[in-house]
């Protein structure tokens, strides 16, 4: 079918090409010439279609927007995953500026290849396993899309793999002693504030440390997002009897609450019910009471703050601004108190070594199950084992320790005469 737009003298055509209606320009303004270059063009249609080709091809900069456009629907419809934000940026920032104007078809093994070198050397280093893995499904998804579109042929889409990268490694984590240094340290360094704005910026990066220990939650978006409507209190109290004497020799009997939370978090994997304990309940108390007025009272003759139920962002300060400088605050704390460096691995602490510790302390010391550790830091088993594989001595340490069975051989007893030596033996025992 031959056609021409309002205003324009080039003819159009449109042809049936493997049972789908395509569009394309004769770029002729003589019927006879736009019907002869129509047939041609269906032609050429028809051959791509037996060679397994597509009919219609476009650059790899045209695809990726189409791909960017449908990560942001499903995002904002609520079928997005949390990945798809750094999707996103990849395709931006990484696809784009080296694929763009290659035609889809023609990006090969070998433009891969040099695409591989290339991005390696914007990054100045070699990229880790994880990285490379985040940067094929970005472009798988630009792959997916023409293929969606027809541009591209899933029999000729590329095959991505993370062969090589350079293999992640663990954070550097914080032993007990250092732990204790870190949360403890922060009073006395808040005081040295130089103004309110910093102070307050210095209290809500205490609070938002001590949630992290006590949770396990990724530094980020999980905690930073989280909202007071998002955030349920529950108190088990318990009475402990041997709490010791008072001076007239009567027992004295230890009130506990048992402060716990369930934290509606969403992050890298979706959205979960994350625990946390006191230690995260009076962080939260804290916040509150310094950004509510009238906000109530738990339990009032304790003085316990209340919860707010309202869509306000947890962590934020009296002014409700973002924290956006906390990396650079935390890791002035850390070097202020010589705690930045690990001695160990000499390698810098960052807001996910709190992570690290987190399920370090909670294998060695908690002795919490490794599927209750996965569920609660929003990861999976087989993460855990891989990267905490090497604490399963130190896990085992009590067990290895084998209290009951040295108990039991040093017991003595009778020990029967089907054991006692052989003559032969005997009388060289006693020689000897």
């Amino acid at each position: 079918m031959l056609y021409r737009r309002e205003r324009s003298g080039v003819w159009q055509c449109r042809y049936k090409a493997g049972g789908v209606w395509q569009r394309a320009t004769t770029k002729e303004r003589d019927i006879k010439a736009a019907t002869e270059q129509a047939k041609r063009l269906m032609i050429k249609a028809e051959i791509r279609i037996e060679q397994n080709l597509p009919v219609v091809t476009r650059r790899f900069k045209d695809v990726a927007k189409l791909a960017l456009q449908r990560l942001e629907d499903e995002q904002k419809n609520g079928t997005g995953k949390v990945i798809y934000k750094d999707y996103i940026r990849v395709i931006n920032d990484v696809c784009i500026p080296y694929l763009g104007k290659r035609n889809i078809t023609t990006i090969d093994y070998g433009v891969l290849t040099e695409f591989d070198k290339w991005r390696e050397e914007q990054m100045g280093k070699a990229p880790t396993r994880s990285t490379l893995m985040t940067q094929n499904a970005a472009l798988n998804r630009v792959f997916d899309e023409a293929v969606i579109r027809g541009f591209l042929v899933q029999a000729n889409k590329p095959v991505l793999t993370a062969t090589g990268g350079k293999k992640s490694k663990r954070h550097a984590a914080f032993s007990l002693e250092e732990i204790r240094a870190v949360l403890g340290k922060f009073d006395a360094w808040i005081e040295l504030a130089r103004n309110d704005d910093s102070k307050d910026l210095r209290m809500l990066l205490r609070d938002y440390v001590h949630a992290l220990v006590d949770t396990g939650a990724r530094p980020g978006d999980e905690l930073l997002n989280l909202k007071w409507k998002q955030v349920k209190v529950a108190i088990k109290p318990a009475v402990q009897h041997d709490a010791g004497v008072d001076e007239r020799g009567e027992a004295v009997a230890d009130h506990n609450l048992n402060f716990s939370c369930e934290l509606t978090v969403t992050g890298k994997t979706g959205t979960r019910t994350m625990l946390g304990m006191e230690r995260t309940v009076r962080a939260l108390q804290r916040i509150a009471k310094r950004n509510f007025e009238n906000v109530g009272t738990l339990l009032d003759p304790l003085k316990y703050v209340a919860i707010p139920t309202n869509g306000d962002l947890v962590f934020r300060s009296k002014t409700k601004a973002k924290p956006t400088s906390f990396a650079k605050l935390f890791d002035s704390y850390l070097e202020v108190h010589n705690l930045l460096i690990d001695p160990v691995t000499e390698r810098k602490r960052v807001f996910y070594s709190l992570r690290h510790t987190y399920a370090t302390l909670a294998l060695t010391h908690d002795k919490v199950p490794i599927h209750t550790l996965a569920k609660q830091m929003g990861t999976s088993v087989l993460m855990i084992e891989k990267h905490y594989s090497h604490l399963k001595a130190v896990q085992a340490i009590e067990q290895l320790r084998g209290e009951e069975t040295r108990k039991l051989i040093e017991a003595g007893g009778v020990i029967s005469d089907i054991y006692s030596a052989k003559q032969k033996g005997r009388k060289k025992l006693l020689v000897d």
